[in-house]
């Protein structure tokens, strides 16, 4: 009885990592790629900090999320080249630069696709604790925590309930767009207002310091990922000094 109080780890049988781990490779990744077009062999150290979200999926067995992201990181990658000399110039400002923009997100999103799909809120809140981060960032963070899979699973109920009416997105689109997507947006606006009620609740926002039962900490995983990325980055700005004196 007193072992299902504890809140096992949520990757704990696959690729157990300190959420502090996680969050740190998120905005690695994401900063590095959104810091600049890389020149020479930079765009090797780009294409890893890329495929590296891709690796830590495969490994966790998500393989329909390796499938979307990969496809949806192709379109972004080569679909601008190949419209480009057919378009007018504003369409190409418009249109391609931003999907062309999108390469360099997708890495980042995937970090935190990675990051949220294997931490839970009590583990987030654990880590956060535990750097001393103020409760008016940890909250709201924890929010969205439960927030985006409440979303999926409401937006997937009123899918099955159309569909058990008869109305189809193909079939029926103007009625789609109303029976399906008004709902859905309503039922957004109450998620909202009742996560927050439960966070208040919980005593999420509480000054006093909580108690946690998340077990989390540092394993000989997260120390194999900080020695990685220090030689990765220890090389990454050698190569960019180098670059830079030889420009």
């Amino acid at each position: 009885m007193i072992s299902e109080l504890y809140q096992k780890n949520a990757t704990a049988d696959k690729l157990y990592l300190d959420p502090r781990t996680k969050i740190l490779m998120c905005l690695l990744v994401s900063t590095t790629l959104l810091s600049g077009s890389p020149i020479g062999y930079l765009k090797i150290f780009h294409t890893i900090l890329s495929l590296l979200p891709f690796v830590f999926l495969v490994v966790l067995k998500k393989l329909r999320a390796v499938v979307y992201f990969f496809v949806l990181y192709l379109f972004a990658l080569f679909v601008p080249n190949l419209l480009a000399p057919y378009l007018p110039t504003w369409f190409n400002i418009l249109f391609t630069g931003i999907i062309a923009f999108s390469v360099e997100i997708i890495p980042g999103y995937m970090m935190a696709y990675f990051m949220f799909s294997t931490t839970s809120v009590g583990e987030f809140i654990a880590a956060m604790d535990r750097m001393h981060v103020t409760k008016k960032l940890t909250v709201p963070i924890s929010v969205t925590f439960r927030f985006f899979p409440t979303i999926r699973e409401e937006y997937i109920n009123v899918r099955d309930a159309m569909k058990l009416r008869g109305i189809d997105s193909f079939r029926n689109p103007l009625m789609m767009l109303e029976f399906r997507m008004v709902p859905f947006l309503t039922s957004i606006v109450s998620i909202g207002n009742d996560l927050a009620a439960s966070a208040l609740t919980r005593g999420l926002a509480a000054p006093n310091e909580r108690t946690n039962v998340s077990n989390i900490g540092f394993k000989w995983r997260d120390y194999l990922v900080f020695g990685s990325l220090i030689i990765f980055y220890t090389l990454y700005f050698i190569v960019m000094y180098k670059q830079k004196v030889a420009i």
